[in-house]
Protein backbone atom coordinates (compact mmCIF):
# COMPACT_ATOMS: atom_id res chain seq x y z
CA UNK A 1 0.00 0.00 0.00
CA UNK A 2 1.13 3.96 -0.17
CA UNK A 3 1.18 3.81 3.49
CA UNK A 4 4.21 1.21 3.26
CA UNK A 5 6.48 2.78 1.15
CA UNK A 6 5.89 6.15 2.98
CA UNK A 7 6.74 5.20 6.30
CA UNK A 8 10.38 6.23 7.39
CA UNK A 9 13.38 3.90 6.54
CA UNK A 10 15.03 2.85 10.32
CA UNK A 11 18.72 2.49 10.39
CA UNK A 12 19.60 0.78 13.38
CA UNK A 13 22.69 -0.42 13.48
CA UNK A 14 22.50 -3.81 15.15
CA UNK A 15 25.37 -4.04 18.08
CA UNK A 16 27.44 -6.77 17.91
CA UNK A 17 29.60 -8.24 20.22
CA UNK A 18 33.25 -7.41 20.58
CA UNK A 19 36.01 -9.61 18.74
CA UNK A 20 37.17 -12.45 20.78
CA UNK A 21 40.87 -12.45 21.29
CA UNK A 22 41.14 -16.03 21.82
CA UNK A 23 41.00 -19.73 20.24
CA UNK A 24 38.38 -22.17 21.69
CA UNK A 25 39.74 -25.49 23.10
CA UNK A 26 39.34 -28.42 24.66
CA UNK A 27 40.95 -30.00 27.40
CA UNK A 28 41.55 -34.00 27.03
CA UNK A 29 43.41 -35.00 29.42
CA UNK A 30 46.71 -35.51 30.90
CA UNK A 31 50.14 -36.86 29.15
CA UNK A 32 50.12 -40.37 29.44
CA UNK A 33 51.99 -43.72 28.59
CA UNK A 34 50.40 -47.05 28.96
CA UNK A 35 50.21 -47.47 32.94
CA UNK A 36 51.18 -44.05 34.32
CA UNK A 37 49.94 -40.40 33.80
CA UNK A 38 51.40 -37.08 34.09
CA UNK A 39 48.83 -34.07 35.65
CA UNK A 40 52.16 -31.34 35.26
CA UNK A 41 51.03 -31.81 31.35
CA UNK A 42 47.96 -31.24 30.23
CA UNK A 43 46.57 -32.35 26.07
CA UNK A 44 44.56 -29.58 24.68
CA UNK A 45 42.79 -29.95 21.38
CA UNK A 46 42.37 -26.09 19.21
CA UNK A 47 39.34 -25.53 17.80
CA UNK A 48 40.21 -25.40 13.91
CA UNK A 49 43.97 -26.63 14.38
CA UNK A 50 44.07 -30.33 12.57
CA UNK A 51 47.77 -31.19 11.67
CA UNK A 52 51.15 -30.63 13.47
CA UNK A 53 52.04 -27.92 10.96
CA UNK A 54 49.07 -25.97 12.25
CA UNK A 55 50.30 -26.24 15.64
CA UNK A 56 53.56 -23.90 15.64
CA UNK A 57 51.59 -21.18 15.39
CA UNK A 58 50.36 -21.70 18.55
CA UNK A 59 53.78 -22.49 20.53
CA UNK A 60 54.54 -19.69 23.46
CA UNK A 61 50.72 -18.80 23.90
CA UNK A 62 49.19 -18.39 26.92
CA UNK A 63 46.41 -20.73 27.71
CA UNK A 64 43.39 -20.12 30.58
CA UNK A 65 40.88 -21.93 32.03
CA UNK A 66 37.87 -19.96 33.61
CA UNK A 67 35.66 -21.17 36.10
CA UNK A 68 33.00 -20.03 38.89
CA UNK A 69 34.48 -20.93 42.33
CA UNK A 70 32.18 -22.73 45.34
CA UNK A 71 33.91 -20.34 47.95
CA UNK A 72 33.17 -16.64 46.78
CA UNK A 73 35.58 -15.07 49.05
CA UNK A 74 38.29 -14.59 46.68
CA UNK A 75 35.84 -13.72 43.79
CA UNK A 76 33.41 -15.26 42.18
CA UNK A 77 35.05 -16.42 38.79
CA UNK A 78 38.67 -17.69 38.77
CA UNK A 79 40.88 -18.45 36.18
CA UNK A 80 44.40 -21.31 36.12
CA UNK A 81 46.69 -19.95 33.60
CA UNK A 82 49.46 -22.47 31.80
CA UNK A 83 50.70 -22.11 28.09
CA UNK A 84 51.49 -24.29 25.11
CA UNK A 85 54.64 -25.77 25.34
CA UNK A 86 54.80 -28.62 22.55
CA UNK A 87 52.51 -30.40 19.49
CA UNK A 88 50.91 -33.71 20.74
CA UNK A 89 51.02 -36.26 17.53
CA UNK A 90 50.00 -35.45 14.40
CA UNK A 91 46.46 -34.60 14.34
CA UNK A 92 47.04 -30.96 16.20
CA UNK A 93 46.79 -31.62 19.83
CA UNK A 94 49.21 -29.46 21.75
CA UNK A 95 50.77 -30.07 26.00
CA UNK A 96 50.01 -27.29 27.56
CA UNK A 97 52.14 -26.93 31.30
CA UNK A 98 49.75 -24.82 33.89
CA UNK A 99 50.47 -23.05 37.39
CA UNK A 100 48.45 -25.54 39.02
CA UNK A 101 47.69 -28.83 37.61
CA UNK A 102 44.10 -28.73 36.08
CA UNK A 103 42.03 -31.12 38.26
CA UNK A 104 40.14 -34.32 36.27
CA UNK A 105 36.89 -32.61 36.63
CA UNK A 106 38.33 -30.00 33.73
CA UNK A 107 38.30 -33.24 31.22
CA UNK A 108 36.11 -32.07 28.32
CA UNK A 109 36.23 -28.50 29.75
CA UNK A 110 36.42 -25.63 27.44
CA UNK A 111 39.89 -23.53 27.53
CA UNK A 112 40.68 -20.51 25.88
CA UNK A 113 44.19 -20.45 24.55
CA UNK A 114 44.88 -16.81 24.03
CA UNK A 115 46.21 -14.84 21.27
CA UNK A 116 49.39 -13.23 22.91
CA UNK A 117 52.69 -13.23 23.59
CA UNK A 118 52.65 -12.81 19.65
CA UNK A 119 56.02 -14.19 18.15
CA UNK A 120 55.56 -12.23 14.74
Amino acid sequence: SVQDTMAPQTTEKKKSAPPRLYSRAVHLGYRRGKHKQRPHTSLVRIEGVNDKGDTSYYMGKRVAYVYRAQNKQKGKIRCIWGKVVASHGNSGVVRAKFRKNLPPQTFGATLRVMMFPSRV
